[in-house]
């Protein structure tokens, strides 16, 4: 068994971008100096009106857009709003009346969206300077300009694929990046229950919500590094047990002495077949303490009483690992049965010729083989397991509760204790902070393991 390393030829590093800039104002003449003042002025005194014409008026819309909204955006950042929704003597009616207010999440979001429209306008500038330079150069080496209908053509041929990736890009823009953005601005407010815009205006306070989190002397605190001490031994336990077991069951499967091997994968697959909420539903009720598990076990006088299985904290880890195992273990068998077929049977063949027993062609063998190819699938499921909220909530509710938490419980992952601090108590701040540091540990943990794994040093098939 050889792993081929691949020859890592230096690709070369993108050009400075200011470097870039400094370079087209150097080398460009009068027409391509005035667009970055004016954008499009190059193209159109070259034959590109059209192209000219869009840059200028997306120009003039950003104009427009600042004069009319974007100042006003962007100078709320610094307070987020000081004008409460109140109440006011009328003292020609008589009455009280009740006063518009500012809104602060609101005032945040438009200074957000400010701030994006500002670097796409910056996007579109750099690119009205590059074909500034590029038509330039096209004029003076007496070669063809294209005109708006050949580079509209362009873009399903040479440059197809920026135009299929234009509309997804914009949707995650818009869709995930900026509300990213948001939630992380967030996390430095004091945006909670008493803090709820417009009756009350929240306000930026730095790094304090993260402060209270880290610090276990608080109640925050005392509740966070449980629960995050918990959500890593179970993204490992719901990881590699499913991994192994699941591998394991595919072995055994696909030995050649296994007869009905159709039937086997079938009966493991329609555990899977039917949806999992469902499924979770169904083990919540059967493992209450008057559910239909521990009657069973009466029935049969193997216990006394009911047993905790969703009562008790231990109990109720140690269940929701099971029952993951149980919902988990038949997906890992799917995925691992297509390449344990694909091992090389030489390899085997070769290793009991060499007295090797199935233990020692597992692990010198089997396991190498599957974390070569698995590796980015076993990063995305513990990734996944992290923030694996339907196990949790559906099976325990986070459950059982307990007044050592602040709005969590037990088995309460960094998951589910953000959706109950955004749902029951209104800490949207806290929950940002949650969120947060979430990204942090699976990027963090995901890069460090990637980057040190044989699926990145040796990127060739073994051979």
């Amino acid at each position: 068994m050889k792993i081929m390393k691949k020859k890592k030829g230096n690709s070369g590093t993108g050009k400075n971008v200011f470097r870039e800039i400094g370079e087209i104002f150097r080398d460009g003449d009068v027409l391509t100096k005035l667009s970055f003042a004016l954008l499009g002025v190059s193209n159109l005194f070259r034959r590109q009106v059209i192209k000219g014409l869009l840059y200028f008026t997306m120009e003039l819309g950003f104009i427009f857009y600042m004069i009319m909204f974007g100042v006003t955006a962007l100078s709320h950042l610094d307070n987020l709003g000081d004008q409460k929704q109140g109440m006011v003597f009328d003292e020609a009616r008589g009455i009280y009346v009740k006063t518009q207010g500012q809104n602060s999440m609101l005032l945040l979001l438009a200074a957000v969206v400010g701030i994006f429209i500002i670097v796409v306008f910056a996007v579109i500038w750099f690119s009205n300077i590059r074909s500034a330079i590029r038509v330039q150069k096209l004029k003076e080496q007496g070669k063809h300009i294209p005109n708006f209908r050949e580079d509209i053509r362009s873009y399903a041929d040479a440059k197809l694929h920026k135009a299929l990736l234009a509309v997804p890009f914009l949707g995650i823009l818009m869709f995930n990046v900026l509300p990213l953005v948001f939630m992380i601005l967030i996390a430095f407010t004091n945006f909670d229950k008493t803090h709820q815009p417009p009756g009350n205006l929240f306000t930026w306070v730095g790094l304090a919500n993260f402060k209270t989190m880290l610090n276990a002397g608080s109640t925050i605190g005392r509740t966070f590094w449980p629960i995050l001490i918990w959500t890593i031994v179970w993204a490992v336990f719901a990881t590699f047990l499913n991994y192994i077991l699941g591998m394991i069951l595919a072995i055994m499967i696909n030995r050649k002495e296994t007869r009905f091997k159709r039937f086997w994968r079938t009966i493991f697959v329609m555990s899977i077949a039917v949806p999992q909420f469902v499924s979770l539903l169904v083990m919540r009720s059967m493992l209450q303490e008057s559910g239909a598990v521990n009657v069973l076990l009466q029935e049969l006088g193997l216990i006394d009483s009911s047993l905790p299985f969703l009562s008790s904290g231990l109990w109720a880890k140690v269940t929701v690992i099971i029952v993951n195992i149980w919902v988990g273990v038949p997906y890992t068998m799917l995925i691992t049965t297509g390449i344990l077929q694909n091992i090389p049977a030489d390899l085997y063949e070769a290793a009991r010729v060499d007295g090797a027993n199935p233990y020692q062609m597992f692990v010198k063998i089997t396991l190498p083989y599957m974390f070569f190819i698995t590796t980015p699938y076993l990063i995305t499921q513990f990734v996944g397991n992290i923030n694996n909220f339907n196990v949790i909530f559906l099976l325990t509710g986070g459950g059982p509760n307990t007044l050592k938490f602040y709005q969590a419980g037990h088995t309460d992952l960094l998951v589910t204790w953000l959706y109950k601090l955004t749902v029951n108590s209104f800490d949207y701040s806290y929950a940002a902070v949650i969120g947060i540091i979430v990204f942090i540990i699976s990027a963090v943990l995901s890069l460090i393991t990637y980057r040190n794994t044989k699926s990145y040093k040796n990127e060739e098939d073994y051979q």
